[in-house]
């Protein structure tokens, strides 16, 4: 019986010496010069703060933060959070909030430092995926300092894109290395290691395992039922994460259905504009923003882009096509891009942008490969100087553009201003900067902001919302009530609204309705603590005590790290004259928030009536020196 005739190995090709400088046989100077760039370029980088997009729940307010247990870290790795699905890039924040704290230098020097590395894999990928210097240069280059790359890396919120690309890359190192050694099982196995990492830092790592066939293909390898067969488990992870992501963000309520505001036929110029969009920056990064808003027709046509979108695309399909002595590089490159921008096309509507410059970040490098092939192949000869001045110009311009884009994520401010100025017939851009300014207690900018959202999109409930917040603060109830009122007739499910309202019609005299609008919230979302703790200091505040007591021990079992309710039940335990409970409750309290001076004063008075006169004094002195006029009163009255 013949034998089966054994697969041969993918030989890699010979790296060419294309006369790019060298230390020694050994080591080419192509990806220290690769990173050096990288670095010096988004060094400005680390001198920027956190903004307000994102960087608050992730970090700020991000739960998975506070408890660095075994049982926290399994928290992590079963748990959905803001719609997202991915534990490695949420151990990062970890680490970082563990030993550095709110420090914003740790957040971005590591994602520096994953640029970095990243675009030295880059390198190194596609060496072996072209057996040229040239070609690994230029991609490496452009990986690095491209303007659409600035999002990825200068976002503290987008971590997950830079840590997944690295796994990625990573990924394909091995696979390739497994190609070119004869099939060696223990590079396919540290291939797939890391893919799986990449799968945990952001699901677009999904597209790996068609991009692997792709590489077959583009390497010789014949494509049959062994090839296949092998990259079954890598195919298995994908539809597993891809599966976990949808639930993340349908869970999250950031999948959105288009046929509610768009057409099919509107649908279809959207996505080719998305398409043709990500084509045109990667030589033309200019309109960068933010965001770019999915614009909404009401009836009307879509902007003249959408649809000059798909004659583009056919001419540029037509270029791929045509017969070319550099057709199979274009045809792969253009395959890798599309591979691995698939999952971010919007062929499945999530958040309510049309495109973004973070989902560029892995496939620019497949158009990247385009070039750096062409480079590699005409740089020789009378065409050397002009391919390496304009490359050099090139450089150049792009370090620039980064350089200047940069400094744009350097807070929420100067992030949003630059939002507005790209598209002022947007309305998120003055949404979020009226978020910035409303957490910083500018009410009355902030105020302005909200009304310049609502006249863009007055069908939003959130913009209502806030801009009731922000009158509320500045004293105006009635405007606050109105407000709260119209975000409940646009979303008659927003249990936020009702809570806030309530509060407010509280703090006016009307305390029957305000029960109501409280307990209206808590039927919505039974997990609403604020409702609780609100509904409970209004039965507190009209001696219902017992009936009290409940909603604060809700309040804080659904929010353990919740202040207010702590406070508000150490308070009425103190009034009922549980005075050890009421010292327990402080405690935590004072833990969670060190910096509460009320707490600190109430617990003075607590510990006092346990008898413990120095602990009282002690308490007194800190709330004293922290401006309290009554702990300095009681200081000199008992503790001299």
């Amino acid at each position: 019986m013949a034998k089966a005739k054994k697969e041969a190995p993918v030989i890699a090709a010979k790296v060419q010496d294309t006369g790019m400088p060298k230390l020694n046989s050994s080591f080419n100077w192509g990806p220290v010069v690769v990173m050096a760039l990288t670095a010096l370029v988004y060094a400005n980088a680390v001198t920027n703060g956190f903004t307000n997009f994102d960087d608050d729940f992730y970090v700020f307010k991000n739960p998975f933060l506070q408890d660095h247990s075994l049982q926290g870290i399994k928290a992590i790795f079963s748990s959905f959070y803001v719609g997202n699905y991915h534990p490695l890039t949420t151990l990062t924040y970890l680490f970082e909030y563990t030993f550095f704290g709110l420090n914003p230098v740790s957040y971005h020097l590591i994602n520096v430092a994953l640029h970095v590395l990243n675009a030295w894999l880059a390198y190194k990928v596609t060496e072996q995926l072209s057996g040229k210097q040239v070609t690994a240069f230029v991609v490496a280059v452009l990986f690095a300092i491209h303007p659409m790359h600035v999002e990825s890396v200068a976002w503290v919120s987008e971590r997950k894109d830079v840590l997944y690309a690295f796994f990625y890359l990573l990924s394909l190192r091995y696979y390739l290395k497994y190609l070119s050694a004869g099939y060696a099982l223990k590079y396919f196995f540290i291939a797939l290691l890391f893919f799986t990492a990449s799968l945990l830092s952001k699901s677009a790592a999904v597209t790996l395992p068609v991009l692997l066939v792709a590489i077959d293909i583009y390497k010789g390898r014949k494509i049959n039922a062994r090839s296949l067969i092998e990259k079954a488990p890598c195919f298995i992870l994908s539809i597993i994460f891809g599966i976990v992501a949808l639930m993340s963000q349908k869970a999250g309520g950031a999948i959105r259905d288009l046929s509610v505001s768009h057409t099919i036929t509107e649908r279809f110029f959207i996505f080719s504009y998305g398409l043709a969009s990500y084509i045109v920056r990667l030589v033309a990064p200019v309109g960068l923003s933010a965001m770019h808003y999915l614009h909404s027709t009401h009836g009307g046509a879509l902007p003249w882009a959408y649809y000059a979108s798909v004659p583009f695309l056919a001419v540029t399909a037509w270029l791929v096509a045509r017969p070319s002595r550099y057709r199979k590089d274009i045809v792969f490159g253009v395959l890798f891009f599309l591979i691995t921008i698939s999952v971010m096309l919007q062929v499945i509507a999530v958040g309510s942008a049309i495109t973004a410059e973070r989902y560029t970040y892995i496939p620019y490098i497949g158009l990247f490969y385009i070039a750096g092939q062409w480079v590699a192949n005409n740089i020789n000869g009378l065409r050397k100087n002009i391919i390496t001045g304009t490359g050099i110009i090139i450089i150049l311009i792009f370090s620039a553009l980064t350089w200047s884009r940069i400094g744009v994520w350097k807070d929420g401010d100067t992030l949003f201003t630059d939002a507005i100025a790209k598209d002022p017939t947007a309305y998120f851009g003055y949404w979020m900067r009226g978020n910035l300014k409303n957490s910083e207690g500018k009410y009355e900018e902030a105020l302005q902001d909200y009304t310049d959202a609502i006249r863009l999109n007055p069908e939003f409930e959130d913009l209502y919302y806030d801009r009731g917040h922000a009158s509320f603060e500045t004293g105006n109830t009635p405007a606050a009530i109105k407000d709260y009122t119209k975000a409940i007739e646009n979303n008659p499910k927003m249990a936020e609204a009702y809570n806030d309202r309530g509060w407010a019609l509280y703090k006016s005299g009307d305390t029957a309705v305000a029960m109501a609008d409280f307990s209206k919230a808590i039927n919505i979302n039974p997990g609403l603590a604020e409702a609780y703790n609100n509904r409970g200091s209004v039965y507190y505040a009209a001696g219902n005590l017992d009936v009290a007591l409940p909603d604060f021990d809700k309040a804080i079992a659904l929010k353990p790290g919740y202040d207010l309710p702590y406070f508000n039940r150490a308070v009425l335990k103190a009034n009922k004259r549980e005075f050890k409970q009421a010292l327990e409750d402080f405690d935590i309290l004072i833990t969670l928030k060190p910096e509460n001076n009320a707490a600190i004063y109430s617990r003075g008075l607590v510990k006092y009536n346990l008898n413990d006169k120095a602990g009282a004094c002690e308490d007194w002195q800190k709330a004293a020196q922290a401006g309290s006029e009554p702990a300095n009163q009681l200081l000199q009255q008992y503790c001299h």
